[in-house]
């Protein structure tokens, strides 16, 4: 688990991190680390010991906003624009499951919560799961690349949703949120109507990632219970591009929906095959499905990006780099047609495809796509983010490697190759200007 591998802190992964010697759960980098945590890990420290288990992370976060308003109270603290007394739980709107799983999630949480502290209502806990529910975040690692929890960030909750935003929400360094306009530039636009907040612009954000619209329209309402209208998608990007087919010809429904269906099967197949460590089984799979797909669904289409997405990342695992990059240009090329130009997650995808390329020998499109992402990301992220730094370094490392191989492509390959095997360069000297020594003597 990630939960083991991250500090608990700065959310930095680490191989080698120091556990905390009361609950045994938390994890940090050094002291300093521990320290920053402790204002916050002092009661969950003691809770985890008395539970002698550690509960899902709903329930330690419910625990951590409620430890805080017996703290500090449910008023506005310094840099909020809003309690979390105030924000929406929509709680009334669950359905049957919904509130099944809400009734066992307060349950447990009654059972983790310690009997010395301030008690709360059944009702005042079930408003607090109902705001985690409608208004959390997924928090990431350090880099931005994997997922390790869930935040609750008030402020956040008062930005508006929209399918094509003007802004990006970007996690920082595990302490808190950070939104940066995508359109700071003089070619700044906004495709939503503008409406005034405090003589400032309106922020909107994207609360999706790759949905079918139907579905994303769906997901509002039962989750976040607000209307996406979807007004403000550029003309042309409707649901049959995300569930995009062939035009010429153009396949039947009934194909469709059995190529749809295949996909699912597969994809469950191959997240089976990716538990057990059967990669080669995984390429297999993708390689087949894909085949498949192809004379049916068009390069937008939402399962074939995923099985791109799938194929290049574990062919990469498995070093296959030449194959891999091949299908994470295709990849590329299908979320360029459905995502702004400055989307973190376009950005992301670029950058995997032109490490991919590098690591192929592609060195032209390799540069070019980390160029692209480096762009990006410096938008989305700020130049301030690890990943930023990360991407530039070897930005400057490609562009130098782009130089060598434009002035002696074979001297370039040579030690590219020498490099990959860990052995010194071997290469023929060159032509001595020296004349050849007389190997032949005159018979005296």
């Amino acid at each position: 688990s990630l939960i083991n591998s991250v500090c608990h802190t700065c959310f930095k992964r680490q191989e080698k991190l120091h556990r905390c010697g009361q609950c045994k759960f938390a994890h940090y980098c050094d002291r300093t680390c521990q320290k920053d945590a402790w204002l916050n890990h002092k009661n969950e420290c003691s809770a985890i010991k008395r539970y002698a288990k550690v509960p899902n992370e709903n329930i330690r976060l419910a625990a951590r906003i409620m430890w805080r308003v017996e703290r500090e109270g449910t008023g506005l603290t310094e840099g909020c624009l809003v309690s979390v007394d105030d924000l929406q739980n929509h709680v009334e709107h669950f359905g049957e499951e919904e509130q099944k799983a809400l009734r066992v999630d307060v349950n447990t949480f009654l059972e983790y919560w310690p009997p010395q502290n301030q008690q709360f209502s059944t009702q005042y806990i079930s408003h607090i799961f109902g705001v985690i529910n409608c208004n959390g975040f997924t928090l990431s690692d350090q880099r931005g690349l994997q997922a390790v929890g869930v935040g609750v960030f008030p402020n956040l909750g008062l930005v508006n949703h929209d399918c094509w935003p003007n802004c990006t929400v970007i996690f920082n360094n595990g302490n808190h949120e950070a939104v940066k306009s995508m359109f700071h530039t003089q070619m700044r636009w906004v495709s939503h109507p503008v409406r005034k907040l405090l003589g400032r612009h309106l922020s909107v954000i994207t609360h999706s990632a790759f949905l079918k619209l139907k579905e994303l329209k769906k997901k509002f309402k039962s989750q976040e219970l607000m209307e996406c209208q979807l007004r403000s998608l550029p003309e042309g990007l409707k649901d049959d591009l995300f569930l995009g087919v062939k035009d010429d010809p153009k396949p039947s429904q009934e194909v469709v929906k059995e190529m749809i269906q295949l996909s699912k099967d597969t994809l469950e197949k191959i997240d089976k095959a990716r538990s057990e460590g059967l990669y080669h089984e995984v390429v297999k799979l993708c390689r087949e499905c894909l085949q498949k797909q192809e004379p049916v669904f068009a390069d937008t289409n939402l399962y074939t990006l995923r099985m791109l997405s799938i194929v290049s990342e574990v062919l990469s695992y498995l070093q296959a780099f030449e194959e891999a990059a091949d299908y994470a240009k295709r990849m590329v090329d299908g979320y360029m047609k459905l995502y702004h130009h400055n989307n973190a997650q376009l950005g992301m995808a670029v950058m995997r495809a032109g490490l991919t390329n590098w690591h192929a020998g592609n060195i032209e499109v390799g540069h070019g796509m980390i160029c692209k992402a480096y762009a990006i990301l410096l938008v989305t992220h700020g130049p301030s983010h690890p990943i930023t730094k990360d991407l530039e370094a070897i930005r400057l490392q490609t562009e130098m490697e782009l130089r060598m191989f434009r002035q002696n492509e074979f001297m370039y390959y040579k030690m590219r190759e020498a490099a990959l095997s860990n052995q010194p360069m071997q290469v023929m000297a060159e032509p001595s200007r020296e004349p050849a020594p007389a190997l032949f003597h005159k018979k005296q």
